[in-house]
């Protein structure tokens, strides 16, 4: 199975985050930053919402780059938490509003959030998170950028290593569809399904990849060449449309970059 649409590794990333989720810049900032890294095809993947792709499609199009309509949405399969990236989005409108109940799932969980961080004596509020957020999808991240400005922590990965992380003490579980129903909510909008960052799946994936898929994310930042290859594999076992992404959301990761 080639490369997804058959490009070229150096010369795309399909996975990255605005401002619209947990992502630093905004889409047309991602778009000028595709352009000086000579990449000609992106895809915005942000978490659980399609509102920054017009954005982003009018900004790429005025430069000639190519932008595919993406979503990552989380799902639950066997308990494990299991992204799914959507691609190839026809309807991106109605996609967008059936994601409407996990952002306010989001909201939610973020308001939980607050309370335990406020009864282990670390006090922000829920505009301080926002002033993070700003149009986006409320997330984890916002969350612990709000803590470090308050002076709780030095960090964001602090944070995340002692509050934050799944299952710790200020964690609240976020709303997930089943993998099947998230797969097929994405093949109802028009798109294609896609297993993102396998690696954090660890030895389930090649169980994983008998479920429903389309293709599966072989190049990521965090994946090591011997595990591309791996990946790459899987995809040719299961004839699966392979693709790659930094899953880029700020200046700690490189665009376009990934094994």
């Amino acid at each position: 199975m080639r490369i997804y649409q058959n490009l070229t590794l150096g010369t795309f990333d399909l996975h990255m985050h605005s401002t619209f989720s947990d992502g630093k810049f905004t889409p047309e900032e991602l778009v000028e930053m595709a352009k000086n890294l000579n990449l000609s095809t992106i895809a915005l993947t942000d978490h659980d919402t399609l509102a920054g792709y017009p954005r982003m499609k009018q900004a790429a199009e005025a430069i000639g780059i190519r932008v595919i309509p993406g979503v990552e949405i989380s799902t639950s399969w066997k308990e494990k938490n299991v992204d799914v990236l959507g691609y190839e989005i026809q309807d991106v409108s109605w996609l967008d509003s059936q994601l409407a109940v996990f952002r306010e799932a989001r909201l939610n969980r973020a308001g939980q959030i607050i309370e335990k961080l406020g009864q282990m004596g670390m006090s922000i509020t829920l505009e301080d998170v926002k002033r993070y957020a700003k149009e986006g999808v409320i997330a984890r991240p916002h969350i612990a950028r709000a803590l470090v400005e308050k002076g709780y922590a030095f960090s964001v990965q602090e944070v995340f290593e002692h509050y934050l992380g799944d299952g710790l003490a200020a964690d609240v579980p976020k709303k997930q569809l089943p993998l099947q129903e998230g797969i097929e909510l994405i093949r109802k909008a028009g798109g294609i399904a896609v297993l993102a960052h396998p690696i954090y799946l660890e030895k389930m994936v090649d169980e994983i990849l008998t479920e429903s898929w389309d293709g599966i994310e072989v190049w990521h930042r965090n994946h090591t060449p011997a595990d591309a290859k791996r990946f790459a594999e899987m995809a040719e076992k299961h004839g699966l449309i392979m693709t790659g992404g930094s899953d880029y959301h700020d200046t700690n990761h490189q665009m376009g970059k990934f094994s």
